[in-house]
């Protein structure tokens, strides 16, 4: 073969990479190895060092095939001999820099973030030394989604934005599209679940414009994850079987895997234990084959904890113990400390049912030390996710000034603060008032999407999912307004309110009860919305309702944002995340607060009832009694 012949099939080699085709991949880079070995060394001194760069990229490739197939122990050997190369020979800078980034992929993929991030490093400040913005681009990317699994997330978003900037200037949509989708896990991991839907979702529309298997198949797995944790396990299971689906197609073991896994985590959610074991033991397999610590480590707790349940007919303590504590050295090993939380906290709980107090003890006093960290990092995540929601909702305002400065004449400065701001707010800030930050010990606060949005919006026009969010949202604020309510932003398809806050008053629980009724009636979407809903796929609301204390305030010195500040803010979030779909999910202390009211008014003729929940695992907040607000006459 000449040289043209060559790069032809090494570009199409990384070709088949960008499209998740690794097999086809894997066999053209051997083969281009294979002709590169049969050439000597003959030949210009530019042409030789032309084809041992050649050689070294081809290697490259082929440890980019390996480890996106689970071979992350070939990987790395051949990512490490493409790095010597390049060393011995005098390679381009930027050869060099691939190889140290490859390298630095095969840790990532073997959960050992310090020795990954020490070679994104190296690999990025080569890439700044010789101005390669795609080079640049790739490695903040890579580092972003290193400090994404070390779980720093402003350090994660900080990166991946800067990314995301560069590959949106050059116009690189396979990068554009895998950093909107990790920008997207990070808002999921920050709890903000409309935000993560909506980066994942570009990310994919992306990613199947371009035709990357990979890239469809990365996506649709982290949506599912999101729905799992919304407890949709009917919409989950269907993405990760998607996902997976794809995955056997294009060979990808570590996805295969993650996908078997994830499916394990519907079944045992549902209770369907034997089918959450075939799942689990089929992905621990395959972990195992590529050398994933971390899949290896999360598999063997999740067999351990069906093992270790009374009420899974294949309930075996012995077995149980074994793996739990196979997953425990793993993790320890890896730092991995939510894997190490839920895997202690089993064995405690095995240990006690056998009154085996001595080992009890010590894994109960691991699992509470380790409970500690674990929600120091649940507090950081909630101050993270209130910093995005701010930022988000000064963005959102700042185009509303913008229109709004447009179409003012006269009295500008006056009609921009009130389209953006509580009236009493504006009134306050036109009067010369300055740092506004209230602080109000009694409001109800609630939360609201479209339940089944993202396919209701997957067959529509972009234009038309604007309009159609502007119709529900417009019936939303009319409403809000209609009992005295003040909205206080959208988020994606989720829109907040509170009441009792800029305006404190007496009477907020049943102020927000009336609203989130209302706003649960039927809405009569017009026909340009109904025609494109999906067979089967019904429109309806999720409603979460709390009552707490805010601090509420208006920040910024020329883009002006009112908002609402506290741990009650989060736990009306939750409400709504863990309801259902035309339900208004409610805590307790709102049904304490609503009936104190109706007790202190005397008012027995209000029609509402509460359905009880029960006690129920709330992210975040543990254990809660919650309840469902419904008319008495339902």
């Amino acid at each position: 073969m000449n040289d043209e012949t060559l790069n032809n099939l090494l570009t199409k080699a990384n070709e088949c990479n960008n499209n998740g085709n690794f097999d086809e991949a894997e066999t053209l880079a051997g083969e281009l190895l294979a002709e590169l070995e049969k050439i000597d060394g003959s030949g210009d001194t530019v042409t030789v060092k032309q084809r041992y760069t050649t050689h070294c990229e081809a290697r490259i490739t082929l440890s980019v095939a390996k480890w996106s197939r689970g071979d992350y122990h070939e990987a790395l050997a051949l990512a490490r001999a493409a790095l010597d190369l390049a060393e011995k020979k005098n390679l381009p800078e930027e050869t060099n820099a691939k190889a140290l980034g490859t390298i630095g992929s095969v840790y990532v993929n073997l959960s050992d973030y310090p020795q990954a991030l020490s070679f994104f490093q190296k690999a990025l400040a080569i890439n700044e030394e010789i101005g390669s913005k795609e080079g640049i681009a790739r490695n903040l990317g890579n580092i972003g989604s290193v400090y994404l699994n070390l779980s720093d997330y402003p350090q994660a978003l900080t990166y991946l934005q800067k990314a995301l900037a560069i590959y949106e200037e050059i116009g690189n949509k396979i990068n554009i599209a895998t950093n909107l989708g990790n920008i997207g896990n990070v808002y999921g991991n920050l709890s903000d679940y409309p935000q993560a839907l909506s980066y994942l979702q570009k990310a994919l529309a992306i990613n199947e414009e371009i035709g990357s298997k990979d890239g469809i198949a990365i996506n649709l797995g982290n949506i599912g994850i999101v729905y799992g944790i919304l407890s949709d396990y009917p919409q989950a299971l269907s993405y990760f079987q998607k996902a997976l689906a794809i995955n056997e197609e294009i060979g990808s073991k570590n996805g295969i895997a993650s996908n078997l896994g994830n499916i394990g985590n519907v079944y045992a959610a549902l209770s369907d234990y034997p089918q959450a074991l075939t799942y689990y033991q089929k992905a621990l397999a395959i972990f195992e084959e590529s050398g994933s610590k971390n899949g290896i480590a999360r598999n063997l707790g999740n067999i351990g904890r069906l093992y270790a349940k009374k009420e899974f007919d294949g309930y075996d303590t012995v077995k149980a113990e074994e793996f739990l504590l196979r997953a425990i050295a793993l993790a320890e090993d890896i730092g991995e400390k939510r894997i190490l939380y839920e895997v202690h906290k089993t064995l405690a709980h095995l240990y006690e049912t056998q009154e085996r107090w001595k080992e009890f003890a010590v894994h109960y006093k691991k699992y509470h030390e380790i409970e500690k960290e674990v929600q120091s990092e649940e507090a950081k995540k909630s101050a993270n996710l209130m910093e995005q929601r701010k930022q988000a909702a000064e963005r959102e305002k700042e185009i509303e000034l913008a229109k709004a400065a447009a179409a003012a004449k006269l009295t500008a400065t006056t009609m921009l603060l009130h389209r953006v701001l509580p009236e009493s707010i504006a009134t306050r800030m036109i009067a010369g008032e300055e740092d506004i930050a209230d602080y109000f010990p009694s409001v109800t606060i609630l939360f609201a999407d479209i339940a089944g949005f993202t396919p209701i919006s997957a067959g529509m026009p972009a234009y038309v999912v604007v309009r159609f969010l502007n119709y529900v949202f417009g019936t939303f604020d009319a409403i809000m307004k209609k009992h005295g309510c003040e909205k206080i932003k959208t988020i994606g398809d989720g829109y907040m309110a509170v009441a009792g806050a800029p305006i404190e008053c007496a009477d907020h629980a049943e102020r927000m009860a009336l609203a989130a009724l209302e706003m649960q009636e039927d809405i009569k979407l017009p026909e340009e919305f109904r025609e494109y809903l999906p067979e089967g796929v019904d429109f309806g609301i999720r409603v979460g309702l709390h009552t707490g204390s805010v601090v509420g305030g208006v920040i910024g010195d020329e883009r002006f944002v009112y908002d609402i500040y506290s741990d009650a803010v989060n736990t009306a979030a939750r409400m709504e995340s863990h309801g259902e779909p035309d339900k208004i999910h409610v805590s307790h202390d709102y049904v304490i607060q609503l009936q104190n009211r109706f007790a202190m008014t005397k008012n027995t003729a209000h029609g509402l009832s509460f359905e009880k929940r029960g006690e129920m695992n709330i992210k975040g907040k543990g254990k809660m009694k919650t309840y469902f607000l419904e008319k008495a006459n339902s």
